[in-house]
Formats: C-alpha cells, structure tokens, sequence
C-alpha cells in the first residue's frame, strides 16, 4: 500500500534515549517536508520542539512536541518524545497515538541497552517501529558489531535496509539493500545517486542475502526462491517488508545523520509507503470502528494563555469545533505545532488535534459523540509507580491552596506525579520518577502556575515501642476557685506483639473509676502516644486501667483525660522505649548482567537479600527482592540507573517496622530532639 491510498493522517512517534538526537530529527523531517522554512538548532535553543524554558535551559525534551506537515500529498503527525529515563510516561502516552514508531539510536554498541526499556512497550502493544541510527557520520562502530548489541536488545528481528560507503573513516553514503543502489550524501540535501564502488559490492551481497532471509521467515514463497537460487522481484520485496513490518514481525534499520540531513529522503520513503493507516491502528488498540466520533485522549497540557488543551487522535468520524463531548462543549480546535496552536474548524480520520478549554477529559479517556469513557476498554499504558519524592512546601503560606491544586494540574499532565498527605511525618510529598522529573514539576509550578516552593528531603517515618512493661500511678489535681479538677488512675503499660497496635483494657471494679470517665483515660493515653520518649509515635502498646480515684464535684472528663495523658508520659521513659524503622519489600528489576552489582548495592544500604528470579516477559533480566529501610530507598533510584545505564528500576511497598539500635538509632534520636528544640 502506497501513501496514496490513505487520506487520512498518519502518526509517526519518534522515541529514543537522551541525547540520541529525536528532536533533530524531527527538524530534518519537517525541512525536507518544507513545514519549516529552516532546521533549528538544539544548542542554539531555536528548534520548533522543546520550546519551553525548562527545555531550552536543559537543552533536552521534557515534554510531548507535537507539529504537523504534508509531504508528496500526505499529511503527517509527529510526536516528539521526552528521552529522559524519568520522563518515559510521556512516552508510552505518546505511543498510544503511533501508527508507526520511529526509534532513534546512537552508534555506539555500548548504548544499546538503553533501548530495552523502550523496545519492550512497542512489543507490548505491537506498535510497528523502524530503527533509525543517527550520527552515523561521527560513528566509529563497526555496522556488524553495531547491529549485534542492537539486536541483543530487541525480541523482533532487526533487518538491516542499507550498508553504508565509508570514505576512510567518514561514512559518506549507502547501498540501498533492496534496490541495491547506492547514493552519496549531501549535506542538507536529497543523496545524489552514483556507482556502487567496487569494494562494497561483496559486503552488499552479503548483507542482502541476510535481509532476504529475514524475511523468508515469514513468507513461505520468498523461502522457496532463494532455496531455488532464484532473484525476487524489487517489487516482492518492498512488498514483504512493508507487510512485515505493518504485522510487527521485523525492525527495518535505516541510517543517517538528522543534523547533516543525511538519510531523511529515504526515512521519508519509508514512513510514507510502509506505514500503516489509521484504521489499522485504530483496530490494535481495540476501538471500535464506526461512523460516530471516536478520539483517544493522548496528553492534556495546562498552558499559561490558553488554559488546558486536550490532545487527542481522532478514529471515528469528525471533529468540529463547537460539537458536544461528554456533556461539554468544545471550545477551540487547534493543531499544536511547537508552542502554536493553529486553530482549525474541523479535523478527519487519523487527525492528531487538541480541544481547547474542556475540564473533564483526563490521559487515556475515549471520547464518543456525547459521552467520554474514563476507562475504555482499549490497549493502554500503566502509569509508572513512583520510586522518588521530595517535601513541598509554598514559600508563601497563603499559596498552600493553591499548591494543591496547581499540582492536581500537573498530574493531570502527567500522572506518574503523584501527591501525599504523609500521617506521619506531616509532610507534604511529591512523587515522581527520579530528581529530574520532580525539579521540573517544581519549574512548571513556578512557570506554568506563578507557585514558588520549597523542597526538602522526606523524613523517614520512624516509630517507637517498648520492650518491657511497668506499672503507674497518677494524679492530676488543680484547684482554682469554685470546681477543680480531679483524676487519679492507676495503669499497667505493656508491649504488645509486633503489628498488633494499641490496646486499651478496663479492669476497672468496684467503681473506683466512673464507668463514664474511663474513656477519657483511653483518649488521654492514645494522645500521648502521638509523641513518646524518645520523640515519635508509639505503636504495640498496651495499657489497662486498673484502679483509680474520683472526686464527686471536681472529676471530669478532662480531668481523667489528663491523668491517663500523665500516667503515660510518667511511665513510659520507664519501658526502655526503644526505635523502630519502617522497613520495606522491594523488588529491583535489571539486566541481569548487572545483577551482582546490585547485591552490593543492596549490603551497602543495610538491606537484606531474599533472592532473585527471572523478570516475567523481560529476556534476560532479573528480578531481585529485598528488604530496605526507608531512610536507604531516598537516593536509590539514582544509584541504580547510575549502575545500570538508567535502565535499572523497582518498585516499593512498606513490609514491616524492625527495631533500630547502636549508633545510627543514637543519631536518629539526637536530631529529633534537636529539631524539638528548634
């Protein structure tokens, strides 16, 4: 299938790791397509994408780029995505919009890993991807050797589509494998066609001869030439490879240089005639097809001029601007292109648009005529757990509403952000995929928003029991004109089964304690427990009230509450309180060539291994569980990724509280109390 046979717009979402050069690429797409009258430059802060200051400042992607183009009568779609390990929500969102993904990779055999990640959601969701490898004209990697690490990476089989001409050590152009012509680049222009040279020609042979295989994997009458020695037809082959490729059976892998524009003619070609049509898409993701209006909700971004913009791929019927979605009226319909939004009166099949100004849609809804579905029932990505946090705080004070609800908007944009209202420690927390992705959340409240914070580590959630019990007598008397006040109680503290929580028993006779004071006694004791001797909460405990005394006029319930608040503080310094720390279970996921290192990256936080096994779905990668103290998980997810390219990652959930002693326990305690004095 032709581009010609499609009139509706395609999507092409361009993936890669940090510093492989998407958004380059994207500028050499849209120049050679005369969509922009010149490439921008990264360096120089003036490509189309990464408009935003966060992006500028850090010269990286750290958002969706979306823009628009037509090339030989077809339009087109790109998303550009964040590269950013931390930012990978972005990403997989994205996806959900590819008719076909382009991956953007160095060459550089040792960075291979670093798409693993990457390969394993396109093979998740089946999406169709070409590899492009960029910078090919400062490479020094051997195709061979390049290809190898590559392939390491990746379960669908990696086809290679061109051998490149090496001038010495320059690549200076390619042998087309299937047309088997060859071409010299041409800096910010169309390859010029030439002789193949002489010395390229076995090398060529050879490496036809491993595509043709390829794809005799998959179609039995290709099999059948080549075992008769005979040559397919050029046609046969563009033929299977667009079929493999539409069916996710292959990876083609084309080279080139985005900033040199060295290769975009033939990734245009490629994109053009082998990707599929929306329709197709559209029946991968499981939406239903049909004549009424269908669009799936890709990102919502909150921008400073404009409000909230809702982007969305269209599969079913027609967008127009003033229609009714799910009980709300569309106000605007824009094409984004870079930091514009071009407003349009209507939108088709496959179209990627943005509603403007509509509250309710939220990432992943499918929005129908007249109504929008929060959780279709259609293939979607999870959000990301998070494993980094920091405590927030408004400089201002009167911001504190406005915090909240400026996060809740960023959220909204990307919910692997999370927000907590820790019980514990009191704080503020805001969660998210590592240092990065919080600091720009933080530069997006200040932006986006006008909220200046504060961050701050997050304090361990640290508790205290005792480890023996005693008994106490307390009294509380006051006498200030006309009634006092009078509480007396008796009480035994005892420690309670790790887990069990607090206890209160009545063991009250005789009326020494009015039966309507005693819950006062458990009010006061339950208080005290917010803070005990040692200056945190106190868990498995248990106190019974056993004897007491009253007074008919002055005993009250706050008296009583008062006396078993007392009793408390009186005797619990005398149970040798001792620290517990909340400890975690954790499983770390890594290729499993790392998987020693991590066993002493686990020792080294005190944590204790209780053994790995092999990543379900990931070839060749393990999980290993473990259990961590809290106070080791802050930084982890920095140290993994820095031991493991960034691919390493894992996930959290509290386990148990285990008893802290020595002198790390003396050291927790002394800055409690130093806080208390301050």
């Amino acid at each position: 299938m032709s581009g010609q046979e499609t009139t509706a717009a395609r999507c092409a979402v361009l993936v890669g790791p940090y510093t492989s050069g998407k958004t380059t690429l994207m500028e050499a797409l849209l120049f050679a397509a005369e969509a922009i009258p010149r490439k921008g430059s990264v360096p120089q802060g003036s490509t189309l994408g990464d408009f935003s200051p966060e992006a500028r400042r850090r010269q990286m992607t750290v958002e969706p780029n979306v823009s628009h183009c037509e090339y030989l009568g077809d339009r087109w779609s790109f998303i550009d995505c964040p590269g950013s390990v931390e930012l990978s929500q972005d990403r997989n969102s994205s996806l959900m919009a590819a008719d076909i993904a382009v991956v953007v990779a160095e060459p550089e055999p040792s960075r291979a890993l670093t798409l693993a990640p990457i390969f394993k959601v396109l093979d998740d969701f089946k999406i169709p991807h070409i590899l492009f490898v960029n910078k090919m004209d400062k490479s020094e990697a051997r195709v061979r050797d390049l290809l190898e690490a590559l392939q390491a990476v990746s379960s669908k089989p990696l086809v290679l589509r061109q051998v490149p001409i090496r001038d010495g050590e320059q690549i200076s152009g390619f042998v087309d494998l299937v047309s088997e012509r060859a071409y010299r680049y041409k800096d910010s222009a169309t390859s010029d066609p030439i002789q193949m040279p002489e010395g390229i020609k076995e090398r060529e042979g050879e490496a036809r001869q491993v595509m043709l295989e390829s794809l005799a994997d998959f179609d039995d009458t290709l099999l059948e030439q080549l075992l008769e020695d005979q040559i397919p037809a050029t046609g046969e082959v563009y033929g299977q490879l667009t079929k493999d490729l539409r069916e996710d059976l292959i990876v083609p892998v084309l080279f080139g240089s985005a900033e040199a524009s060295n290769g975009i003619t033939r990734l245009w070609k490629a994109l053009r005639h082998e990707t599929p049509p929306p329709e197709t898409t559209a029946e991968r993701l499981s939406i239903p097809l049909g004549d009424e209006f269908s669009a799936s909700v890709i990102r919502v971004f909150h921008q400073a001029h404009t409000g909230k913009m809702t982007l969305a791929r269209v599969w079913n019927g027609g967008a127009k601007d003033g229609m009714t979605i799910g009980g709300e009226r569309v106000s605007g319909l824009y094409r984004m292109m870079g930091s514009d939004n071009l407003k349009i009166a209507e939108a088709g099949l496959g179209e990627l648009i943005a509603f403007g100004r509509m509250e309710n849609p939220q990432t992943g809804n499918l929005l129908r005529d007249g109504e929008r579905i929060e959780n279709p029932d259609m293939a979607s990505p999870e959000t990301l757990k998070p494993v980094f946090g920091l405590a927030i705080t408004p400089k201002n004070r009167q911001d504190e509403v406005k915090l909240t609800g400026s996060i809740a908007k960023l959220i909204e944009e990307d919910p692997s952000l999370e927000l907590e209202h820790n019980a514990d420690t009191h704080q503020m927390l805001i969660w998210g995929q590592g240092e990065i992705h919080l600091q720009l959340a933080v530069e997006h409240l200040s932006s986006k928003f006008h909220v200046e914070v504060e961050t701050a580590r997050q304090q361990t959630a640290y508790k205290e029991t005792i480890k023996r019990g005693t008994k106490q007598h307390s009294r509380f008397k006051r006498q200030s004109g006309g009634h006092g006040q009078f509480g007396d109680v008796q009480i035994e503290i005892s420690p309670q089964p790790r887990g069990k929580g607090f206890e209160f028993v009545d063991k009250i006779v005789g009326g020494s304690v009015p039966r309507q004071y005693i819950p006062s006694v458990e009010t006061g004791a339950r208080e005290y427990l917010q803070r005990g001797p040692l200056g945190f909460p106190v868990v498995d405990v248990a106190v019974t009230l056993f004897d007491g005394q009253f007074h008919s006029v002055d005993s009250s319930d706050m008296a009583f509450k008062t006396a078993g608040r007392l009793a408390m503080s009186e005797g619990m310094p005398n149970c040798q309180p001792v620290l517990l720390e909340p400890i975690y279970d954790v499983t770390i996921s890594v290729p499993n060539e790392f998987t020693s290192k991590i066993h002493g990256l686990v020792s080294g936080r005190r944590g204790q291994i209780l053994g790995f096994e092999a990543k379900p779905g990931w070839d060749g990668w393990d999980n290993l569980k473990c259990h961590l103290p809290q106070a080791e998980l802050q930084d982890l997810i920095i140290e993994l990724r820095s031991l493991t390219f960034g691919v390493g990652s894992f996930e959290h959930s509290f386990d148990h509280l285990q008893e802290l002693t020595g002198r790390l326990a003396d050291k927790v305690i002394q800055s409690q109390q130093s806080d208390d004095a301050h």
